[in-house]
């Protein structure tokens, strides 16, 4: 603790003494330990003529600061010399109580306060006395008080600054505005590839296609596969950090950097020693990118009560599980949730939102002097549910969604023949700007046979987009057991459905999710779906919070092929994306109340089409702070 220097504490002293007697209705009398002719000399220099006159005599200064003061009070006229007598005089009365009083705070300490008044105190006592004469205060103008009450501040405040005796104790106040939280996980992970996957050349990487140049459909070579035969292993790092701000009057905001191989809207994770993107390999510094930024304003704030908007880059507003909403993923634009309690026990809440998911470059298209028009893409949503606390044992949270997609799905382009690579159709901005595996797709661009291009036989560069539209009905439910907490048992389960799915359309479209070719040469017959389920069992503790604490999770899921956008469910399930089958298990184990051991393994299988199994192995070493 920091000790007040002694004027300082004689000078708060003052501030205290001398604010009590101003803004009281009443006056205050004191003993004066100042002779008559200290006043006397303090009114000759002020010129008054209300006070007894006397021999001009310069005003004795004292050791005690409220006696100087009053004596100045004097000097400037605006306290008689009777009066300041009488104040000086009630003042060392009180001071005399004061000291009485004040050998303790009742608990055995001392306080600071103390300590300045018992400084005064004694430096009182050691003040020789001239007179026993006192004055009264009878009234100080209002203009009076205020003046000395800011020429006290000043001063205080002027040292406070040269000799910086309060500066290592005290922070701005913007610093408890902030909220500073964040993660470090470093991960092993296996991806293995059991004997009898298709490597035929039937599995394209889409998402390598349409975020490169496009792929020549007549060219000697395949297009871009996705491995499915080679095991890999490959330690992966993730890092966030970021911080919550109290604004004020409800409003928030918040701010995450994270870690990240690329700007995938799935995972932070960042392979060690991988080069892509320009970054990493050869232990070469890897890449920060702006993960969180919004601004939110609540209402209520009770946890029964409560509305709140969100604005900008934040959380999965959506109860839900990773088969639509991978965990990781952060929602961009803006989102209004409220919660009431309806009933006792029963409290309902709802999210709505409106999600650019991709927005139209401004010179599209690039290469000709006269842009095609936008094709902007967006997510509308809403959901309403319950929380419902059934009894002391058993609780439950329900809730139905509607995901609403805009021009998701593909397009075929206006007639037209390019030449080179570089060509654009008018709507090659409908392939996903970043996909996984598993949705269906179709080609975007009608290119027309010409001698151009040898009518058809040669140069035929083509993008890919989603052969349906995504209109997600989707049922979430959660049922958890704690009669012996904090031992927890929970049970999830979330049912979706793409009502915008039209096999017949697709059946003349998909480029993928076929079966075997017909005996004639022909494509074999379009064999995607549009449903996805899956049921998740955890058993421990809900909340790893101390050492020893642990919690195991198995899982079964089938997602078909276009139940869901393959960009924006679990990245880790079967390498990432939709028309998969299998199980998860897995647990944590906590070392500290900050750092936990986890593991988990996944098994997969293809729902429909070419044969393709995977199996991964997660191993997690966690940190927060």
């Amino acid at each position: 603790m920091i000790r007040p220097k002694p004027h300082i504490c004689l000078l708060l002293l003052s501030v205290v003494w001398w604010g009590a007697l101003l803004m009281s209705p009443r006056g205050y009398a004191a003993e004066s330990t100042e002779t008559n002719t200290t006043l006397q000399g303090a009114q000759e220099a002020t010129g008054s003529t209300n006070l007894p006159s006397s021999t001009a005599s310069p005003v004795p200064k004292s050791q005690n600061v409220t006696i100087n003061l009053i004596n100045r009070l004097v000097q400037r006229g605006v306290l008689s010399a009777e009066d300041a007598k009488e104040l000086i005089q009630q003042a060392e009365k009180d001071a005399a109580e004061a000291r009485a009083q004040a050998p303790s705070t009742g608990s055995g300490q001392t306080t600071t306060g103390q300590v300045m008044v018992g400084r005064a105190i004694a430096e009182q006592e050691t003040t020789p006395q001239e007179s026993n004469d006192t004055v009264s205060v009878h009234y100080v103008p209002e203009i009076v008080k205020a003046q000395i009450r800011d020429e006290i501040e000043g001063d205080l405040m002027k040292e406070a600054r040269l000799e910086h005796w309060a500066a290592t104790n005290s922070l701005p106040p913007w610093v408890d505005s902030f909220m500073v939280f964040g993660d470090i996980r470093v991960r092993w992970e296996e991806d293995l590839f059991p004997k009898g996957n298709d490597d035929s050349g039937v599995f394209p990487n889409f998402n390598a296609i349409n975020t490169g140049a496009p792929f020549d459909t007549t060219g000697p070579d395949f297009s871009p596969q996705r491995n499915v035969d080679q095991d890999r292993e490959r330690m992966r790092l993730r890092a966030r950090i970021g911080t919550e701000i109290n604004l004020q009057d409800g409003f928030t905001a918040g701010l995450r950097l994270a870690s990240g191989q690329d700007d995938t809207p799935v995972t932070a994770n960042q392979s060690l020693g991988a080069a892509n993107n320009g970054q990493g390999g050869d232990f070469s510094k890897y890449a920060i990118w702006l993960d969180r930024a919004f601004i939110k304003y609540e209402l209520g704030g009770s946890p029964n009560e409560n509305l709140a908007i969100s604005a900008g880059r934040f959380d999965n507003p959506f109860f839900s599980t990773s088969i639509i909403w991978e965990d990781n993923i952060g929602f961009d634009g803006v989102a209004l949730q409220g919660k009431e309690e309806v009933f006792q026990g029963v409290r309902a809440f709802g999210t709505a939102g409106a999600f650019p998911i991709f927005n139209t470059d401004l010179n599209f298209s690039s290469d000709r002097p006269d842009k095609f028009p936008s094709e902007d893409k967006w997510l509308y949503a809403g959901q309403a549910g319950i929380d419902w606390k059934i009894n002391d044992d058993f609780s439950f949270k329900g809730a139905g969604a509607f995901y609403y997609f805009v021009n998701v799905a593909g397009k075929l382009s206006s007639p037209f023949v390019p030449l080179t690579s570089q060509d654009q159709g008018n709507t090659d901005d409908l392939r996903p700007s970043f996909a996984q595996y598993g949705n269906t797709y179709m080609a975007l661009r009608d290119i027309t046979p010409t001698a151009a291009n040898d009518f058809g036989t040669i140069d035929q560069w083509q993008y890919y987009g989603l052969a349906t539209p995504f209109r997600d009905v989707d049922f979430t439910g959660k049922l958890d057991y704690t009669h012996f907490e904090p031992f927890d048992i929970s049970l999830t389960g979330e049912f979706v459905k793409n009502i915008a799915f039209d096999r017949n359309r697709i059946e003349g479209l998909a480029v993928n999710n076929r079966g075997p070719d017909q005996s004639d040469g022909s494509l074999g017959p379009f064999v995607g779906g549009d449903t996805a389920w899956i049921v998740i069992l955890k058993l421990g503790d809900a909340v790893l919070q101390k050492r020893w604490d642990w919690t195991v999770r198995l899982d079964y899921r089938y997602v078909e092929s276009d139940a869901v956008i393959d960009g924006f469910c679990d990245s880790d399930f079967g390498g990432g994306g939709t028309n998969v089958r299998g199980y998860t298990i897995g647990g944590a184990l906590a070392l500290s109340p900050r750092v936990s051991l986890g593991l988990r393994w996944y098994s997969s299988d293809q729902v429909a089409g070419p044969t393709l199994k995977a199996d991964t192995l997660l191993i997690d070493a966690n940190a927060t702070f």
